[in-house]
């Protein structure tokens, strides 16, 4: 499974962005898919995940804010960022994979990761 993400930029704080990732190759595999973020000299951290059949699930920090959802279809997912603050500048990365807990997944497919930068 290879994923392509796209999306990111630069946008003043109460801005929106929205993320785009699509998969490609051995889709049929994978039942969720979702996205982390790694601000600098900090751990990657998950940020929302949504699954085939549409159940979601948001870290606290962006609940209320960002929405992930996913096109099937299209095997591709998006993460819409709605009233950015400046500490929500990361690298956000998406993985796919498989869900093994109620709030566990097994992600063994990253995309590469894309900047988004919130400042005045």
């Amino acid at each position: 499974v290879q994923l392509q993400a796209s999306g990111g930029g630069l946008v003043q704080p109460g801005g929106s962005l929205r993320l785009s990732c699509a998969a490609s190759g051995s889709v049929a595999s994978i039942n969720v898919m979702g996205w982390y973020r790694q601000a600098p000299g900090k751990q990657r951290n998950f940020i929302a995940a949504v699954t085939r059949d549409d159940g979601t699930r948001y870290a606290d920090s962006v609940k209320g804010r960002f929405t992930v959802s996913r096109d099937n279809a299209k095997n591709t997912v998006y993460l819409q960022m709605n009233s950015l603050k400046p500490e929500d500048t990361a690298v956000y990365s998406c993985a796919a994979g498989t869900q093994v807990g109620a709030n566990t997944y097994n992600m063994p497919y990253w995309g590469k990761g894309t900047q988004v930068t919130v400042s005045s």
